[in-house]
């Protein structure tokens, strides 16, 4: 099998090339990528290997399940339009903001809830990012600036100093956090000098996206080493996917891998009503029995919450089954432990009742 080692797969082309695809597929895939783009890096083709339809390449190759769209799928699932102030910033909690760096990615994930959009314009113009960082300037209740796009760790080293220095000089932000794929799926792309431009006065997160234990390659870990050796805080998002990672077990491995690697599992997303994606969604039943079973696994360190971005723009709802219920008639608690035992438990009374 004939494998590129120094440049990405963008094209149905170089997916039969790769051999990721079978030739009868190829007419149904042209028209997925008339709606939605690909590309898999280097990094990630060897991650999948000689497994075309194994979970890496679920996540990263497209397939003709793309083409079904189902009534509840949205272009926007999130609701990102709906609190965009001015081009490129999203304004959904009072306390922080997401600023759209990029609509240009590495990788286009099969599942991503921006697929409508990503690719589209490439970094934000000038003119754009001037006024979004007018609104932050003129907005002291924004506390977080987060980065994503696209992934903003795209950007050059420069490019990404600049923006950094500029935000910093905003006196009332404090924390900037980076979402991101690109220590796992470019992880050539984390040098000294990137790095170093992530060294201002504000506090500096990586939330590094992640699926599976196998994107952890051995270059990936090293790239968030580097990460982390200098200091910088490292958390990790997830989405749960069927056919991917929709096991105990299979997301019990990555979070025990990212945690190794000094990275905090945060989230577990819900997979979002983007449009050609039924094929990934599981039930939110099922992503509760699997949070159960992880709980009985997995000490908290490894655990991320599960939550649901809801559809719309109303933000994220932790979702994670419930362990309390309220006996009506003798007024207790009923525990259920990670074992499904439940317990009693009475609230103490306070001194002086």
């Amino acid at each position: 099998m004939s494998r590129s080692s120094d440049r990405p797969v963008t094209t149905v082309s170089d997916l039969l090339r790769e051999q990721l695809v079978r030739p009868e597929d190829a007419p149904a895939l042209e028209r997925v990528a008339e709606e939605f783009r690909i590309r898999v890096t280097p990094e990630m083709r060897r991650a999948i290997g000689a497994e075309p339809k194994g979970a890496m390449a679920r996540q990263f190759v497209p397939r003709s399940e793309e083409l079904i769209l189902r009534e509840e799928e949205l272009v926007d699932p999130i609701g990102d339009s709906a609190h965009s102030p001015t081009r490129g910033l999203t304004h959904r909690y009072p306390d922080r903001v997401i600023l759209h760096t990029t609509q240009t990615c590495e990788v286009y994930c099969r599942f991503c809830f921006r697929r409508e959009t990503v690719g589209d314009d490439g970094t934000l113009p000038d003119a754009d990012l001037d006024a979004a960082l007018d609104y932050i300037r003129a907005t002291p209740a924004i506390h977080e600036v987060i980065l994503t796009g696209g992934d903003p760790m795209v950007l050059s080293a420069r490019r990404i100093a600049v923006l950094l220095t500029r935000l910093a000089e905003i006196p009332h932000v404090e924390v900037l956090r980076f979402h991101t794929r690109v220590p796992v799926v470019a992880p050539q792309r984390i040098t000294a000098e990137l790095v170093a431009a992530l060294k201002v006065r504000c506090v500096v997160y990586v939330v590094v996206h992640s699926n599976h234990r196998d994107e952890l390659t051995l270059d990936a870990c090293a790239a968030l080493a580097r990460l982390a050796d200098a200091g910088i805080p490292l958390l990790s998002q997830t989405v749960l996917l069927r056919g991917v990672n929709d096991d105990a077990a299979v997301l019990a491995d990555l979070f025990r891998c990212l945690a190794r690697n000094r990275v905090k599992p945060y989230y577990l997303h819900h997979c979002d009503l983007a449009r050609g994606t039924g094929h990934f969604r599981t039930s939110i039943a099922e992503g509760q029995r699997i949070m159960a079973e992880l709980r009985g696994r997995l000490s908290g360190l490894c655990i991320p919450t599960y939550v649901l971005d809801i559809p719309g723009g109303f933000g994220k709802a932790p979702l994670g089954p419930g362990y309390v219920e309220m006996d009506a008639e003798s007024g207790d608690h009923l525990i259920t432990d990670y074992r499904g035992n439940v317990h009693r438990y009475r609230d103490p009374q306070p001194e002086g009742e």
